[in-house]
């Protein structure tokens, strides 16, 4: 990925909803300004999410999703609404799609239904305005549109401005920095790490160190004691991946604060004291406990891969428990999680913060810890406390 491009988890996510032959992919095509979507008179011409990253103005970096009729029916349509309904955690705003026809009335009550009880910011955008001779007047959640011949197209992009979510304000590790200090990234190239290139976490503090007038150092893990003996100051803080723990905690000074990519990456998605309390319950897993590993992403998984294999063995060596474990990944994250005694995610990189939150609230409500891959292996080390030393008001929750 290039460092110039906004990665698909920091934009903002445009759902378009609606029945079969609603207009969902032809409205798509007018507002994207591109052939995105096969446009068919055939209900239920669009059978899978449509996802394109792309720029629009006046929003900026978008990702929009083009999905299947939510009335779709037999076996297969009622996949594809279960796949639609998936996509909703992620939109940041939705639009319905609708012609305003009492057949679809009652779905569209139902989509709009759902916008609200997940706190979705949503529009309702009424199509083929071309076939009216009377359009009626549009209304602070309503327009309506024309993609045949582009009415009120930068209209609804207006609105959807509008609606765009507000910065959380947080940052990565900035907020931790002053001006001038020096920040040592601890970046292994192993079996796992992608050829050619840094991981997301890795870019993305890269970029909020230089943000900070901060002086950004790289290393690997076998250099970090050159690194830092070359320093004519110990550096502001150590940032290492997770799985480099063991072999650098000793070598950085007790007085020099290190904590990890994924706990700054928790904290910048907002789940992190959730994750810190998540992984205290790993005391209390019982023999045949089931835990789910969870992944926002599709990979090739190496043999001594970090979820399928590290935690695992790790989390059994802890707890001295016979434990089974299950994975899921993409964006298939099961809606019941009531067999499951613990949920462990990734850094969620490749996740919107709407997504991953969705993740840990459903977790949360079905009172289920929620924690992440690298908080948990800082907890299985025992460096957890050392990689909290940052945030000293999450010290309490490790005190057990």
């Amino acid at each position: 990925m290039s460092l110039n491009s906004t990665p698909s988890s920091e934009r903002i996510h445009i759902g378009f909803f609606g029945c079969r032959n609603a207009g969902k992919s032809s409205l798509v095509n007018a507002v994207t300004g591109q052939d995105l979507a096969v446009v068919s008179e055939v209900k239920g011409t669009t059978t899978d999410p449509v996802i394109k990253a792309m720029e629009i103005l006046p929003l900026g970096p978008v990702v929009i999703i083009d999905t299947p009729g939510f009335d779709d029916e037999g076996m297969l349509g009622e996949l594809r609404v279960a796949k639609t309904k998936q996509i909703l955690n992620k939109t940041d705003i939705a639009v319905l799609v609708t012609q305003g026809s009492e057949q679809t009335r009652e779905m569209d009550d139902l989509l709009v239904g759902l916008f609200q009880q997940k706190n979705i910011p949503y529009l309702i955008a009424c199509t083929k305005s071309d076939l009216l001779d009377d359009v009626p007047q549009e209304t602070e959640k309503t327009i309506w549109v024309s993609a045949e011949n582009k009415t009120n197209i930068h209209a609804l992009k207006e609105k959807l401005g509008k609606l765009a979510p507000k910065d959380h304000g947080r940052r990565i590790c900035a907020d931790l920095l002053e001006q001038g200090d020096t920040v040592v990234l601890v970046c292994p190239i192993d079996e796992s790490a992608p050829k050619g290139r840094m991981i997301l976490p890795q870019q993305q503090t890269i970029r909020d160190v230089l943000d900070a007038d901060s002086i950004c150092l790289v290393t690997k893990e076998t250099e970090l004691e050159q690194t830092l003996k070359a320093l004519k100051q110990p550096p502001k803080l150590v940032i290492t991946d997770s799985q480099a723990l063991g072999f650098i905690k000793d070598i950085v000074p007790a007085d020099v604060c290190m904590t990890t990519f994924s706990i700054l990456m928790a904290r910048y998605k907002g789940f992190l004291e959730t994750a810190v309390e998540g992984i205290s319950h790993a005391k209390d897993l019982k023999d045949g406990d089931v835990i789910l590993m969870a992944e926002g992403c599709t990979h090739h998984r190496q043999c001594n891969d970090i979820g399928t294999v590290k935690i695992p063995n790790q989390l059994r060596r802890f707890t001295g428990k016979e434990l089974v474990f299950e994975t899921c990944s993409g964006r298939d994250f099961p809606e019941d999680l009531s067999r499951y005694a613990m949920v462990i995610h990734c850094g969620a990189c490749m996740l919107s913060e709407r997504d991953v939150l969705f993740r840990m609230k459903s977790s949360v409500d079905q009172q289920i810890p929620f924690t992440n891959y690298g908080i948990a292996l800082a907890h299985l080390t025992g460096t957890l406390c050392r990689t909290l030393q940052c945030f000293p008001q999450l010290q309490n929750l490790l005190q057990d």
